[in-house]
């Protein structure tokens, strides 16, 4: 169920029990390796399912149940499983599964039995695409996810590590993903590998180019991808007249939303720098108090219970400074956090209330002139009941209710 466009590839639709996959035609000889893929999952549910995986293995993984592959693979597999099918409430989730080719997926469990390493990350709706980074080195296997909060993509976070690691020498790599009674968009906008080599080892020459008759075929391959992609935009177009959207333009609630977060971001940064300034303060205040203590040694011991005047004033100002610098930080923080939630919920709220008006007067222009609006008359409901059959039906229940209670 893949559709390839010119600048990304779209796994699965939002439709139910979708499954599709992407792999390399050929396989991978690089003994150290590692691979950054971005990626966006999104859907209109608070849930989505089933999740998407990337996967690196000794064949091409053909349609399956995991994730949209084959199961019983021979390599590794990091699966983003949006759906909490064990009810443990840790999904969206990251899961790195190993398998010799033997291996049944515990799907049931969401892999927690199989699993080597995994993190929970949220990675579905984003304001800007999810990033990982997956790199084997040295049998150690490590998974870095850039959250999709902000547009650095050199912002990744450390999501799982496994240790004495063995797979294939040569592989395919692959991406996959699957629906399944609730859906997600899968679409996959990059996938770059790269070779990792010890330092000071010489890489081994690359390969001799693609030959013209291979390069004429991938170029055919593409324009029929390129022509069936643009037969089903207009089928799509001629069984949805009514949606006139246009690719990468935001709407207000979507461009108030990616404000929302780009002001939690910039929250973010500032709070950091402020933790790095406070452990700045507190090294130096440390090295004071080691400075004083050997001063305090190698100087001629005072009498017991006093303290020297040029002790005493370097205290004093230290913690002066101290101070000084703690109120500088509270200061900032109130005025960062404080102004960019205000402003961002108070431009939130502008625009409920004009949304508001907007609908007032809608409603205002399609009504009559001079006609104010009123709640539309009932229409004369018919008694079809008579006093005569009303008493009767009373009469009848009293006698069925005591022959029920004189039976019990």
């Amino acid at each position: 169920d893949a559709i390839p466009s010119a600048d990304q590839i779209r796994i699965t639709t939002s439709l139910k029990s979708q499954k599709g996959s992407v792999w390399t035609k050929n396989k991978s000889t690089f003994e150290f390796w590692e691979v950054e893929v971005t990626f966006r999952v999104t859907g209109r549910g608070r849930i989505g399912a089933d999740g998407l995986a990337i996967w690196f293995t000794e064949e091409q993984g053909l349609e399956g149940p995991v994730f949209g592959a084959a199961d019983k693979w021979n390599g590794l597999g990091v699966f983003f499983d949006s759906f909490d099918n064990d009810g443990k409430k840790n999904n969206p989730g990251v899961i790195v599964v190993a398998n010799n080719g033997q291996l049944l997926y515990d799907h049931q469990n969401d892999g927690s039995t199989q699993a080597l390493a995994s993190c929970l990350r949220d990675f579905r709706n984003k304001p800007y695409p999810v990033r990982v980074k997956i790199a084997y080195y040295k049998k150690t296997l490590t998974v870095s996810v850039n959250n999709g909060f902000t547009p650095d993509k050199d912002d990744y976070e450390p999501c799982a590590k496994v240790t004495d690691m063995e797979l294939p020498s040569r592989g395919y790599f692959g991406i996959s993903a699957a629906t399944g009674g609730l859906a997600d968009d899968h679409d996959v906008l990059s996938f770059l590998t790269f070779q990792l080599s010890e330092p000071g080892k010489e890489t081994p020459t690359p390969d001799a180019e693609i030959p013209e008759k291979e390069k004429e075929k991938y170029q055919e391959e593409f324009e029929h991808f390129q022509q069936e992609l643009d037969k089903k935009k207009e089928e799509f177009q001629k069984e949805h007249p009514d949606v006139q959207g246009q690719p990468g333009k935001l709407s207000v609630s979507e461009r108030e939303l990616r404000q929302v977060f780009e002001g939690q971001n910039r929250i973010h940064l500032e709070i950091k720098q402020l933790n790095r300034q406070l452990d700045m303060i507190l090294d130096e205040q440390r090295r004071s108090a080691e400075e004083l203590a050997k001063r305090g040694g190698a100087a001629l011991p005072a009498p017991q219970g006093q303290v020297s005047q040029q002790e005493m004033e370097a205290v004093v100002k230290t913690q002066e400074e101290v101070l000084r610098q703690v109120n500088e930080i509270r200061n900032a923080l109130r005025s960062v956090a404080g102004y960019e939630t205000t402003q961002h919920f108070s431009d939130l709220k502008e625009h409920l209330h004009l949304v508001r008006r907007d609908l007032e007067q809608l409603a205002q222009r399609h009504a009559p002139p001079g006609e104010k609006p009123k709640c539309p008359e009932l229409p004369p409901f018919p008694s079809c009941l008579s006093t005569l059959h009303f008493l009767l039906f009373m009469a009848a229940q009293t006698v069925l209710f005591v022959g029920y209670i004189m039976y019990r």
